[in-house]
């Protein structure tokens, strides 16, 4: 009994042995060898391992970047210019500089100008709200306001604002990693340049009803009367489906849409306030008081 159970061991393990052998020679073979670089460019990279890349994580933009004949479809919105240039160092490419970005909310559907008319008390998430019906409002593009895009992003770059109830992004700790506008199930989140001193002008509204239908779903939605397309120097303006966009990359900061825009669904952001200028009653006051 005992000769039999050692036999039957050892046979068992010079099979493993002979099993052992041929998967070494297997992988030896058939061993892949990887870039030395890769692991490089992965530790130039934050590791935020965001997606904003378009890759699934920092080790497969890594090994993309790698392979790539040049950068020019490769970008790290989270490291942005600076880790770019180090990426490029390492494989000897050149990098062309790319404006920082910044998420906007193109809805400005708070509770005072898009007034509720209905309650919500299912799941509180906005791809499941929206597969269930248009919202609480009369504005079917308006923003559900449970707050996807704010679980999405892993800078806590967004927050829900208890009174408007519409989520806000902080631009000091937005990366532009794109996680935001994938989960927002409206896609009223749009990545757009920051803009000198972080100033920047765009449509708060996403609304492509008519104007009448529009205004009665919200006081602040466009209305698409194309007054901002006009005055536009630069045709920054178009006006679509009842809805007017302002393209980033032609728009020169002049703000004449937004003194035009009847409605206000244009915001100016960071732009500096101005000290109004005395009136020349007042002017004439304060010389008569000098002298």
């Amino acid at each position: 009994m005992t000769g039999t159970f050692l036999w039957t061991v050892g046979i068992l393990a010079a099979l493993g042995f002979v099993l052992a052998l041929i998967l070494f020679f297997i992988a030896k073979k058939f061993k892949v060898e990887e870039d030395p670089r890769i692991d490089l460019v992965e530790k130039a990279l934050p590791g935020a391992n965001c997606g904003g890349c378009g890759f699934a994580g920092c080790r497969a933009f890594a090994d993309a970047a790698v392979k790539a004949p040049n950068l020019d479809n490769n970008f790290c919105p989270v490291g942005g210019n600076e880790v770019m240039k180090q990426v490029a160092q390492i494989l000897g490419y050149e990098i062309k500089q790319q404006s920082p970005k910044v998420a906007v909310l193109r809805c400005n559907g708070s509770c005072e100008n898009r007034p509720r008319i209905n309650t919500y008390d299912g799941v509180q998430s906005c791809r499941v709200k929206a597969a269930l019906y248009a919202g609480d409002t009369l504005c079917p593009y308006g923003c559900l306001g449970c707050g996807d895009c704010v679980a999405a992003c892993k800078f806590g770059a967004l927050s829900i604002n208890p009174e408007t109830l519409l989520p806000e992004v902080d631009e000091e700790k937005c990366t532009a990693c794109g996680a935001c506008t994938k989960a927002c199930p409206k896609g009223l989140i749009e990545l757009r340049n920051k803009g000198p001193r972080s100033m920047r002008v765009y449509v708060a509204c996403s609304n492509k009803d008519k104007g009448m239908y529009t205004r009665k779903a919200c006081k602040a939605g466009c209305i698409g009367c194309g007054k901002c397309a006009k005055v536009c120097a630069q045709e920054a303006i178009t006006i679509e489906n009842n809805l007017a966009y302002i393209d980033y990359t032609k728009c020169k900061l002049c703000k004449k849409c937004v003194a035009e825009c009847p409605i206000g669904a244009i915001h100016a952001v960071n732009f500096p306030v101005l000290k109004p200028k005395p009136a020349p009653a007042e002017e004439s006051k304060k010389e008569a008081a000098n002298e």
